[in-house]
């Protein structure tokens, strides 16, 4: 499992990246500025818990028997990645508007990481 999400979180920075420059470069002028904020939004927040994930297959590495939450903790943030900024993705580049109503499911998914990698800090020493 550390090697998955150290390859995950690997991929997810490399296209967070990406992102960011496409957004920056090539939809500048295709997109409104609000739909543009939002593709921004998007990619920052992968890049973001890109690096949580890293953090959490370290973590991992560190430990001869991860718990259960470390690695819940680690798919919560790989499934809110895909909704949350995946939903803006696809909302800023097609303006179809209830994808806005799936990136709170994403963010929820994202906080819910945050909260059990909390919770493993407090009860596991690395």
């Amino acid at each position: 499992m550390t090697q998955i999400f150290i390859t995950i979180a690997a991929i997810f920075g490399g296209l967070s990246v990406a992102g960011g420059a496409f957004g920056a470069h090539a939809l500048r002028d295709k997109v409104s500025e609000r739909m543009l904020e939002i593709f921004d939004t998007g990619a920052r927040y992968q890049m973001y818990h890109a690096l949580a994930l890293l953090l959490v297959g370290i973590f991992m590495s560190r430990l001869e028997n991860p718990p259960m939450t470390l690695v819940a903790s680690g798919w919560l943030f790989i499934v809110g990645v895909v909704i949350f900024s995946g939903s803006l993705y696809v909302l800023s580049l097609t303006g179809i508007k209830s994808l806005g109503a799936i990136a709170p499911l994403g963010g929820t998914a994202l906080i819910a990481g945050w909260v059990v990698l909390a919770i493993t800090a407090v009860t596991v020493k690395f």
